[in-house]
């Protein structure tokens, strides 16, 4: 009984650790953008009924038709009370190039862009 609790404590230890260095990641990644790039940045508030169909729209015409040149999408929640934000976040893990964060993380976003 012993021996299981520790794998799962160590499993789990293990676990977290591994999250927090996706974390870090994550944050380097979305903070220091160059500045030689296209970013559209779409703003949504209480949109539940539509982000989903809106971004899917969005994402295939980028992805799809002739903006190859545009791969970075960062979907801003401006405080929704309803699951706009929710929706948007299970589609990031469904496309890489889409980014949801909430307006002040945008914010830091553009106020970290690289100028060089």
């Amino acid at each position: 009984m012993e021996f299981l609790l520790n794998t799962i404590f160590w499993t789990l230890a293990i676990y977290g650790f591994f999250e927090i260095v996706k974390s870090i990641v994550d944050i380097f990644t979305y903070t220091k953008f160059q500045s030689n790039g296209i970013y559209l940045i779409i703003a949504v508030k209480n949109q539940e009924e539509k982000i989903e169909g809106f971004l899917r729209s969005s994402l295939f015409k980028i992805l799809y038709g002739k903006e190859d040149y545009l791969k970075n999408i960062i979907v801003a929640d401006l405080k929704s009370q309803d699951r706009t934000k929710e929706i948007a976040k299970k589609m990031e893990s469904q496309y890489d190039c889409l980014k949801v964060t909430s307006w002040k993380e945008c914010k830091d976003i553009i106020d970290n862009v690289d100028e060089s």
